[in-house]
């Protein structure tokens, strides 16, 4: 059922642009933190402090973590597939792949989600519009890899897959947050940072021997950022903008992640990408665009992308 919102003020497309911001700079303080800290380590670490900063926000609104039961097992599902593997990833990857780059791969992930959706569900079906911008997507995505599969098939090109992997996870996760929606948004959000964090935690005790680590103050202030910025305040932020104008209205912010950590990139770490990169960024988000042609103004996205604009 759609419900009747009122039209968008500048507050919030001022929230919708300061997201873009906190979501495209995720890439270049991941890029600074994988320099002295594993992947694994970064990503528990924003996950446990994020946690520990939505609790008491729950609380607050009068929500609790859900009862033990069944609901744990999407709640589990989404927690790996939309947190612990593709931050895992992401960072993984990142430690050859530049943020500017590793922000035009994580833009096809709603591109992913339209053939995901239309392969598993049965009420978001391809139209023709869609199954152009994936064609789009994928020959942005050819463009982008194709110079450096050529050139670098080893460990740059592994690391670039991983990055395109999670962001398959993430549509992934679209489909599966489908069974959640009907669930107190502060006390799904907090229940997904727990859930993924917990999963995680063995393995970074493992194989990073974190009480060993001696990271630089600049890797330490990257990982906190990375979880007060892109992942609890940004949670929070997508709250208030669903609560406002729905999930349609943040879906824009498909258009505006690969640009601000494109620019992040290049602005504050000096990267320098090729001339491809830049061809690619505008194949993905034409197919991005023309997928979103012939939807109704003002329905409503499928609901299984609320849970899902994090990075």
């Amino acid at each position: 059922m759609n419900v009747e919102r009122r039209t968008p003020a500048l507050a919030d497309y001022l929230l919708l642009v300061s997201l873009a911001m906190l979501f495209g700079f995720s890439f270049t303080l991941t890029r600074i933190a994988v320099l002295d800290v594993p992947p694994l380590s970064i990503a528990v670490g924003r996950l446990l402090l994020a946690f520990l900063m939505l609790y008491p926000l729950m609380r607050l609104f009068g929500q609790a973590m859900p009862a033990p039961g069944r609901i744990w097992i999407p709640i589990v599902a989404a927690g790996f597939f939309g947190n612990a593997l593709p931050f895992s990833l992401i960072s993984w990857g990142q430690v050859q792949v530049e943020a500017g780059l590793t922000s035009i791969f994580m833009a096809v992930m709603p591109l992913v989600t339209i053939l995901l959706a239309h392969v598993f569900t049965h009420d978001e079906k391809l139209s023709r519009w869609k199954l152009v911008g994936v064609l789009f997507g994928l020959a942005g995505v050819i463009v982008l890899m194709g110079v450096s599969a050529l050139d670098a098939l080893g460990d740059q090109l592994l690391r670039q897959s991983a990055i395109l992997l999670s962001a398959v996870s993430y549509a992934i996760n679209a489909l599966i947050t489908r069974r959640l929606t009907h669930l107190p948004r502060w006390s799904v959000m907090t229940a997904l940072m727990f859930a993924s964090c917990l999963m995680l935690l063995p393995f970074a005790l493992l194989f990073d021997t974190p009480w060993l680590l001696r990271p630089s103050w600049q890797s330490m202030s990257a990982v906190l950022g990375l979880a007060i910025g892109p992942t609890a305040v940004a949670t929070v932020m997508i709250l208030i903008i669903i609560t406002r104008q729905g999930a349609s209205f943040l879906s824009q912010i498909n258009f505006m992640v690969p640009v601000f950590g494109m620019l992040a990139g290049v602005l504050l770490l000096g990267e320098t990408l090729p001339a491809n990169a830049y061809v690619a960024l505008v194949f993905i988000l034409v197919g991005i665009g023309v997928s979103r042609l012939g939807t109704k103004t003002g329905s409503s996205v499928p609901a299984s992308v609320e849970l899902t604009q994090r990075r």
